[in-house]
Parts: C-alpha cells; sequence; structure tokens
C-alpha cells in the first residue's frame, strides 16, 4: 500500500484526472466562443477532437507534475512559507520508496534517470525486434497479423511506420536520460560536491520525462504517425493524432534537457573541491559540462520546430505547406541545427566515460589529458556548423553544400584526438580485461566503425547517392552504440558497486558483452553492405529478387542478440542488487576521490571536503595521489 502514496502513483492518477478536465476545459472554451464541438465533414470533425485532445494532454502533463509534489516547495516560496534545505529521508519510510518519490539527492535523482532510461530502450528495442522479424524476409507478413488490427486499429505498412518512427525517437529520449543518468550521478562526487547547485530544479528536470515519456509512448495508441523520428512536414501535418502525442512528448523531454543542463553548467563552474582547477577537474566532468552547454544552447530548436508543426495543425498557421506560402525546408534546418548537435550530447558524455576508465584498467596515466579535455569543447563548437549536411539532397541552395562538408569533415580533428589519447593509454598496459573494460574497449571498436562511415556521408559527391539507405542506419547505429550504449553499460558496472554496495555477476557481464558484442557486429556490418547495395531506409518491404532475404535474417538474428544481451544486463543487475556480493573499500583502485568513500556512497557524499593535490590520472607513478581526503587533519574515523 505504501506504493499509492509514491510521487509517481499519485502524479499518475492527477495526470489521468487533469487529461479529463483540460479535454472538458477545451470543450468550455469552444461553447463559450460559439465553435462546433463536432462536425458532419470528418476531417473538420477529426481536427476538433484533436485541439480538446491536445488540450486535455497539456493540462494533464501539468496536473502530474502538481499531483507528484515537484512544485511543493516552490508554492510554498511563493505564498511566502518557510522551506527547509534540509533533504535527509523519511527514517520511518522504506528506501526503495524515494527512487519512486520527489527526492532532491542527486544520486537517487541519477539511478531514477538511469532506471527511466532502461525502460525506454528496453521498449525502443521491442519496437525495433516487431519490425525485424517483418522485415527479415520478402513480402508483409507479420504486421498484417489480425491481433495487430484488434490492438490498435491499424497494421500492415502504417504499423510499421509507427514502429520505425517509434523505435527512433524513444531510443533518444531514452539516450537523453541516460545522459542526464551519467550527468547527475557522477558530477558532484567527480568534483568533491555533496548535491547539484539547484537540488529542486535537479527534481523537476527528472519528473517532466515522466509525463513526457507516457505521452510519446501513447501516439502508439492514437493512430501512430508515418514521419520517422524527424518529424518531417508535410508528412506530419497531415499524420493522426499519433503526430501530437510525438510532438508533445518529445518537447517535455527536451525541457528535461535544459533544465538539467543549468544545473551541469553551475555545479560543474562553481562547485569544484579546492585545488581542482579545471584541468584537474575528471575527463568526464569537461564532457558533461560540454555537453550541457549544448543542450542549454540549442535544444530550444527542436522545441521550436514541433511548436510551430502543433500550431500549424491546431491552429491552421502555414509555416511549413509549401501549398500555402510555408516552407518544409525551414523546417528541417530548425530541427537540424539541434539534431546533429544532440549526436554529441549522446556520444561526449559516452566518450568521457571511455577516458574515465581506460586509464584505471591499464593502470597508465591518461595520454593527453588536456588535449582530450579541450576535445570536447572542439567537438562542441564544431557540431554548431554541420547540420545542413543532412540536407544535401533537400534543395537546400547548393553553394551551402560546400562548406558544410568542410565543417563535418573538421569534427574529425578533436574526435581523433580522443582515439589517439585511447591508443596511447592501452600502448603497452597493464590491461585488467574486467566487464566495465570490455565494454569501454568495444565502444572504442564500435566508435571508429562511425568514425569511418561518416566522411563518406560528409562528402557530396557519395553523401547523393548514400542519403536515405541503410548505409546511414549503420553509421547511425556504430555512432550510437559506440558511442553512448557501450560506454553507458559499462559506466553502470563500474559505479554498480558505489551506487549498491554490492558487486554484479562478472560471468553474466562477460557472456552480456560478447553477446552483444558478436551480435552488433553483424546487425551494423549487414546495414552498411545493405545500404551501399541500394537498400533504401525506412521501407516496409523489397523485392525477393533483389538477394536481400539472407542478409535480412542474420541482420535480424543479430538484433535479437543484442537485445537479448540488454535483457541478460537488466537481470544481472537487478538480481545483483539485493544479492550481489558486498562490494568492499575501492574495488577498482581508482584514484578518483568517490572511490575513497564507503560504498555505498553516504547520504551527504563528503561530510568533510577534500583537497586536490595532484593529477587525476597519473596510475603507475610512484608516490602520486589525486586527492587528500582528510586535509584539515581530521580523525580518519570521521571520514
Amino acid at each position: 500500500m505504501r506504493f499509492f502514496s509514491t510521487s509517481f502513483f499519485r502524479g499518475l492518477i492527477a495526470q489521468a484526472a487533469g487529461t479529463v478536465l483540460g479535454m472538458g476545459l477545451v470543450m468550455a472554451l469552444r461553447v463559450i466562443f460559439g465553435l462546433p464541438l463536432s462536425s458532419p465533414v470528418e476531417a473538420d470533425d477529426a481536427h476538433i477532437r484533436e485541439v480538446i485532445v491536445v488540450g486535455g494532454v497539456i493540462v494533464g502533463a501539468i496536473t502530474f507534475m502538481i499531483g507528484a509534489g515537484v512544485f511543493t516547495d516552490w508554492f510554498k516560496w511563493a505564498r511566502g512559507e518557510e522551506t527547509s534545505d534540509d533533504h535527509t529521508p523519511d527514517p520511518s519510510k522504506p528506501n526503495w520508496m524515494r527512487y519512486f518519490s520527489v527526492d532532491f539527492d542527486h544520486k537517487v535523482i541519477g539511478v531514477q534517470y538511469g532506471v527511466t532510461s532502461l525502460l525506454l530502450l528496453l521498449f525502443g528495442g521491442i519496437f525495433a525486434m516487431l519490425f525485424r522479424i517483418e522485415l527479415s524476409g520478402s513480402g508483409i507478413t507479420f504486421l498484417n497479423s489480425e491481433i495487430f488490427k484488434v490492438l490498435l486499429g491499424y497494421d500492415g505498412p502504417h504499423l510499421y511506420n509507427t514502429l520505425m518512427s517509434l523505435h527512433g525517437i524513444v531510443m533518444i529520449a531514452g539516450i537523453l536520460l541516460g545522459v542526464g543518468a551519467m550527468s547527475n550521478y557522477l558530477v558532484p562526487m567527480l568534483i568533491g560536491a555533496n548535491d547539484m547547485a539547484f537540488p529542486r530544479l535537479n527534481a523537476f528536470a527528472f519528473w517532466i520525462n515522466v509525463p513526457g515519456a507516457a505521452i510519446l509512448l501513447s501516439s502508439l495508441f492514437f493512430g501512430g504517425f508515418d514521419t520517422g523520428w524527424v518529424g518531417y512536414p508535410p508528412l506530419s501535418l497531415r499524420a493522426p493524432l499519433g503526430m501530437q502525442m510525438f510532438l508533445i512528448g518529445v518537447y517535455l523531454v527536451g525541457l528535461s534537457s535544459i533544465a538539467g543542463s543549468i544545473n551541469v553548467i553551475v555545479t560543474t563552474l562553481t562547485m569544484r573541491a579546492k585545488g581542482m582547477s579545471m584541468f584537474k577537474m575528471p575527463i568526464f566532468c569537461w564532457a558533461a559540462l560540454a555537453t550541457a552547454l549544448l543542450q542549454f544552447t540549442a535544444t530550444q530548436l527542436i522545441g521550436l520546430s514541433f511548436q510551430l508543426v502543433m500550431l500549424e495543425r491546431l491552429l491552421g498557421m502555414t509555416f511549413f505547406d509549401s501549398l500555402k506560402g510555408g516552407d518544409p525546408v525551414l523546417y528541417q534546418h530548425l530541427f537540424w541545427f539541434y539534431s546533429h548537435p544532440a549526436v554529441y550530447v549522446f556520444i561526449l558524455p559516452g566518450l568521457g566515460v571511455i577516458s574515465e576508465l581506460l586509464p584505471v584498467f591499464s593502470r597508465k596515466p591518461l595520454y593527453g589529458t588536456r588535449w582530450v579535455a579541450l576535445s570536447s569543447f572542439g567537438i562542441a563548437v564544431v557540431s554548431f556548423f554541420v547540420w545542413a549536411h543532412h540536407m544535401f539532397v533537400s534543395g537546400m541552395s547548393p553553394f551551402l553544400r560546400i562548406p558544410f562538408m568542410y565543417s563535418t569533415l573538421l569534427v574529425a580533428v578533436p574526435t581523433g584526438v580522443k582515439f589517439f589519447s585511447w591508443a596511447a593509454t592501452l600502448w603497452q598496459g597493464k590491461i585488467i580485461f574486467k566487464t566495465p573494460m570490455l565494454f569501454a574497449l568495444g565502444a572504442v571498436v564500435i566508435f571508429l566503425l562511425g568514425g569511418v562511415t561518416g566522411p563518406p556521408l560528409a562528402t557530396i559527391a557519395t553523401d547523393l547517392h548514400l542519403h536515405d539507405t541503410w548505409f546511414v542506419v549503420g553509421h547511425f547505429h556504430d555512432t550510437m552504440f559506440g558511442g553512448f550504449i557501450f560506454p553507458f553499460v559499462a559506466a553502470i558496472f563500474y559505479w554498480f558497486p558505489k551506487m549498491t554496495g554490492r558487486m554484479y555477476n562478472e560471468k553474466q557481464g562477460k557472456i552480456q558483452f560478447w553477446l552483444m558484442f558478436i551480435g552488433f557486429m553483424l546487425m551494423s556490418n549487414l546495414q552498411l553492405v545493405l545500404g551501399l547495395l541500394g537498400m533504401r531506409r525506412r521501407v516496409v518491404d523489397f523485392d525477393a529478387a533483389l538477394g536481400f532475404d539472407s542478409m535480412q535474417l542474420a541482420l535480424t538474428i543479430g538484433g535479437f542478440m543484442v537485445f537479448f544481451g540488454m535483457l541478460l544486463f537488466a537481470y544481472n543487475i537487478i538480481r545483483s542488487w539485493t544479492k550481489g556480493e558486498v562490494a568492499e573499500g575501492n574495488v577498482w583502485d581508482s584514484r578518483s576521490p568517490e572511490w575513497q568513500k564507503p560504498n555505498p556512497m553516504p547520504l551527504h557524499n563528503y561530510e568533510h571536503p577534500f583537497e586536490v593535490v595532484g593529477e587525476p590520472y597519473d596510475y603507475g607513478l610512484p608516490n602520486s595521489r589525486y586527492v587528500n581526503m582528510n586535509p584539515a587533519g581530521e580523525s580518519p574515523a570521521a571520514h
């Protein structure tokens, strides 16, 4: 019964009630202004229903936040009441309730982000497996099953388009939450802070994702949408009501991204421990800071582009409909100005994780630490000047192609700095092949494939032939898995003892790695080959005479290997959380400050501030240490 008193449950009840209330409010306003509630014309009637439902959904998202208690302290402040900064949990409630309720501890919020991220990745994976079954052979068979028609009201090609579109955007939302998980959990601990700069804003940034994710997933039951994850007009102007759920859901996730980035920027710049200059700050924090700057400055553009599509659908404004004077290419400029920097929002934290783990498991200093730190900002800056390489075939002015081609190729320079650093760090190191290290090394190999398949898409002559083929799909999956998925799994395994005080199952972790690595290489490389052979992306069927059936079947098998690897990961983590071997002390022999504290991390990370006295990655050097955990000479028992 305690679950029914959590913020999560109360928020869902408030969202359901708020949605009904919001729909009633819209209908009341229509009556007041003399507007009809229905129409004999089918298209007009569908538009009226859409206006009513969208109004209800937006009000429902707001009431979720109120019901969950996210605004409670702010409401008290607005009324002139005192609010406390003591966020010590209630000892009368079981600890698990903290993870289903509004909590201001960055570690709890980090876990909330992480679990929600993994759930969204699971849903995105299920959508992929459903349409991969369809693509495993020519002819439309599986998605024409009657069960889909009964459950959803549609099947066949439109269902494929919906599953393919949802797979893309749900995975992207899951990755964004995974970025939030790593930044929230790790940044304060790595810089010596006890929490984020703005704990209440931190809680808001997480909880707005919950109604956002629910609304996004609900698009499956509102007729779906057939635009792909990009939402291009004019398709997005003509899609069913599910399109609005997509737009609203992603808008709320984007709002979370902006709010979370403010916290990371302020925390990193103002709350570092004594002696921690910028160049003595861990590389992951550099990556998180560069990521937050991207989120803070670019996310508004995707929010704006989606908002304009919503307004055009609801109010008849003409931003993108070329038949009414709009310009659909304008949408692409707005969308990609964020969505290509967003690729680096996904991968920069992952590359930061790789740079954190390689020195630990090779027992060597990170080669070129300062250059690696600055390379994250180099990638972030250049990423703002590359968006139009997605638009070489869009009808954009041809003279713009050349500068965008060169700027895209320029991204390889700061990215190459990281690769050379990793290679030099591993060279002649005493490498320990634990599960986190395996996933970090796998990430390097896969991301390298993403890097070498990028220039053909950045170069005009080759992109004109490869655009919208499966070569793009293979490149993008290489980038996402190498830049985020594998590093994210590595980070969870590496910091799992710190989160839980327990060790994961090493044998299961290594089985998962090989299952995922082999399956992914099979899947991704076949995607690249199919693209070179002319297989178009976002199509439900292909001619058997093309001879693609065997490759598509093998590709599907590889996809299922990755999927089952992630299921094994979930089992390993869930079981180890309560039954794993107790993790005592510095399990990785790390120099990082959080590993100098007990497992799991204390409620207040560092009751006594530490001082940075050396370099963070001087592994293997005699008489070298990074932090002095007892600078004031307190009794060690106090730490």
